[in-house]
Order: C-alpha cells, then structure tokens, then sequence
C-alpha cells in the first residue's frame, strides 16, 4: 500500500530532447526507490496540465512507461495516478494492469478515477458527458474491473459496458491495491470506501478533516472498518538546500514554463505563488510534512513539479519524508 508515494508529473526537462526523456524517468525511479519511496507514479494523461505547462508539452502514455520501469526497478510498486476512467474499455484495463503485475513480479497498483480534463477528451475523441455520467460510468468499470482482478469472470451488462464471461489469464501475481483519486466528499469519497484500498488526497490542511470524517462516513454506513483503507495526501514540493535556492529554481521554472516573471512579482503575488507548493530547505520542508502527517492522513504522495530533472533533489526529499512517514 502507498505510505510513501513519488508521482512524475511531467516530461519536459530543460535541454532534454525526446531520446533523453524516458533516461530521465528511469533515473528518478531509481532515485525515489533508493530514498524509500515505496511507489512511484505517473500520470495518465495525453496533453501536459494547464497548471503544469503549456498542453503541448511532452507527455507519455502511462502504462507503457510503467511496463518500462518495471524492468529498471525492482521493489517500488507501480500505479497512474490515476488513470482516467473514460480513457480505456475497463475489461481492456483489467488485462493492462494485469500484465503491469505480471512484468514487474507483483508490482502493480491500480489508480483510477471518474476523467475530468475535458480539453484533453475532445481533443482525443473521447465522450466526456456530464459529472454524473463520469461517475455513473466509473462505478460500472469496476464492476467488470474488480472481478477481474479477483480470478472471477464477469458478465455485466450496463448503461456504458458490457462483457460476457470476460477471462484475465493469467491472473495477478499479487493482489493488485485499488487506489481512487479525487476528494469529492459525496461520490468518490463513498466510492473508496466500497470499492477501493487507497485512496490519495488533493485538498488543503484545512479540508482534511472534513474529507477523513466523510469517508469514515460512508465506511460506516458500508459496515467497513475505515482503518482498511490507505489515505495518501498529494503535495507538491519545492526543495533546496537552502530556502533560497528553492526559492530561486522555483521562480526560473515558472518563468521557463509559464512565462511568469514572478520574481518581479510584489510580495503578495510572490507569497500566492509560494502558497501553492510546499517549499524551502529540508528543515522546513519537513516541518510541513510532519504537520500533513498530523492532519490524520496515513501517508504522503510526493511530487517535484519543477525539480525532478535535478538530480539529488528526490534523493533529498526522501531523506526528509522517509523517516517521517516510516518512523
């Protein structure tokens, strides 16, 4: 289960062209299973983030990069975070996290979650519908996904999918972890705790209460122990060794990707753009780790947005969250 998680965000790295890409995510792999990640993940998508760079940045798909690191790792599990629902027929995504499992000895973690990037399904061809539709459409892949998984063969037969006898041979080498993503208090939220073993976070510190009370909720209500389920908060980190380095990479990254010149921001824009990252050195950095931690949540999945290309910094920050999730 993710106590620990290392997430890719993207794969636009200063001076790196496309044949240097995938050398890069292979090195941070590597790098976060050495610090004591536990899980590495990327995402699942096919045009970069607004919020992370221009949509025609580079952009992998998931499942192939995580067959690849299969094989340049050896102990990390390996999971989208989170694949998109509407993206992949789900008895199709059976079988895909099926074979990730079987190609990396019993790694594989399945993250999914309702689809939300609109710009991104048309672009592709894919129907988006409505909220509704998206979660109408996600509880019935898992209808078909989790027999699947669990070594049965599901007839279903819904609004959106169908399958008739559907067979996943070989089945896992392990039982494969289920993680959904989002913090929607009302449908996901009850969601995981029907459905899922994990389930990973995006709020504020001061959401967590609110978001942990309504899962224990619904596990209530479910007649499930809520201590069954994993809950991961998802931070994105700034690290430096000193607060001013990260500071410094910090503002270049959003000048480099976003054309921001917030260096010449006035404080309070400068201290908005800082209040959307965790940043500074590993002391403070780890301070408000600690305080994430101390919100209830069970574990951290980690990113560095502006930073992984930097060799050493996941080693860094491992050294800083490692101990304080594992202690």
């Amino acid at each position: 289960m993710t106590k620990l998680g290392y997430q890719i965000p993207n794969y636009s790295y200063p001076d790196v062209d496309a044949a240097g890409i995938f050398p890069n995510v292979v090195r941070q792999a590597a790098e976060a299973e050495a610090a004591g990640f536990d899980t590495v993940m990327v995402m699942d998508h096919f045009n970069q983030l607004p919020m992370l760079g221009p949509q025609d940045n580079e952009m992998l798909e998931c499942y192939s990069v995580l067959s690849a690191l299969a094989s340049t790792t050896s102990h990390v599990r390996l999971g989208a975070l989170v694949t998109g629902n509407t993206y992949r027929n789900p008895a199709l995504l059976a079988k895909t996290v099926t074979t990730l499992d079987i190609v990396s000895g019993g790694r594989a973690q399945l993250g999914i979650g309702a689809g939300w990037f609109e710009e991104e399904h048309v672009a592709y061809g894919y129907e988006f519908g409505t909220f509704s539709d998206r979660f109408a459409r996600l509880e019935e892949a898992l209808s078909i996904i989790l027999p699947m998984l669990r070594g049965e063969r599901p007839t279903f037969s819904g609004e959106y999918y169908r399958a008739v006898e559907a067979i996943n041979e070989p089945q896992p080498i392990n039982r494969i972890p289920v993680m959904i993503g989002g913090s929607g208090e009302r449908k996901t939220l009850r969601m995981v705790a029907q459905y899922a073993d994990l389930s990973n976070l995006t709020c504020g510190l001061d959401e967590v209460d609110r978001k942990l009370d309504a899962l224990a909720g619904h596990c209530d209500r479910l007649g499930r122990p809520r201590r069954d389920i994993t809950v991961s908060l998802n931070t994105a980190v700034v690290i430096g060794e000193t607060h001013e380095q990260a500071r410094g990479e910090f503002f270049d990254a959003l000048q480099r990707i976003h054309g921001l010149d917030a260096a010449s921001a006035s404080p309070d824009e400068q201290a908005f753009f800082e209040s959307q990252v965790t940043l500074g050195d590993p002391d403070t950095v780890g301070e408000r780790l600690a305080e994430a931690l101390a919100s209830g949540v069970d574990g951290l999945t980690l990113s560095l947005p502006v930073q992984s290309h930097i060799e050493g910094r996941i080693a860094m920050l491992g050294a800083v969250a490692a101990p304080l999730v594992f202690s």
